[in-house]
């Protein structure tokens, strides 16, 4: 799967990105900077994680309206992969790419730390390495992490069976219904909080994550 990542100023998680679209897959993938438009020849694009404009009105709000954001919306209805991770999701729901809102977290304040996640369902492209109901660690680095939808999209995407991941044990940002990721109805655009690039090789202390990114190369 040719991969590509999208860099907005203030991104600064394409590297990690990176490592770990390459470590499944051993081709590097193409760096997107936000004002381009062309993403031909690409099967997934990737929005990482990090303070697009400086989180600036809201979190993901003015990356929504980058030139790169038409093309995506493009690849999403020619049925393209897209992957938004942290500010990646955040920008996927203000873009109108995936339902709901990242609010923030319960404590009002920035979460760094290990968490529990839960797989849904492991028939997607996203999760085909993984087992339903397996629970995986990986790590939280969010302040405006808090999942938010009014209970009619929540009760839709339960009965389409659209919530990809939720928070094992304490939900400790507030998300409703412990919802740490979704995604859309033809399973083709996956928004999550936490970060399974951070953990694909045992020097970063855990391969939990790789699974995904083993998943999408071999699609």
């Amino acid at each position: 799967m040719k991969a590509g990542i999208v860099v907005f100023p203030g991104i600064n998680r394409e590297r990690d990105m990176a490592i770990a679209l390459e470590q499944s897959s051993g081709e590097k993938p193409r760096m997107i900077w936000h004002k381009e438009t062309d993403l031909s020849g690409l099967d997934l694009v990737v929005i990482p994680g990090g303070f697009s404009f400086g989180d600036y009105l809201r979190c993901g709000a003015m990356a929504a309206r980058s030139p790169v954001m038409a093309a995506i919306h493009a690849h999403a209805t020619r049925g393209g992969y897209i992957l938004g991770v942290c500010n990646g999701f955040q920008i996927l729901t203000e873009a109108g790419l995936l339902p709901g809102a990242l609010l923030r977290n319960a404590a009002l304040r920035f979460l760094s730390m290990d968490c529990q996640l839960t797989v849904e369902r492991a028939d997607t492209v996203f999760t085909k390495r993984y087992q339903k109901g397996q629970t995986f660690r990986s790590v939280m680095a969010h302040g405006d992490g808090n999942f938010f939808a009014d209970d009619a999209t929540l009760d839709r995407l339960e009965g389409e069976g659209l919530v990809a991941f939720r928070y094992a044990g304490e939900n400790l940002n507030g998300s409703a219904r412990a919802i740490a990721g979704v995604y859309s109805p033809n399973l083709r655009v996956l928004g999550l909080m936490p970060h399974p690039e951070d953990l694909v090789d045992p020097l970063m202390g855990g391969t939990d994550g790789k699974p995904l990114f083993d998943a999408l190369a071999a699609a």
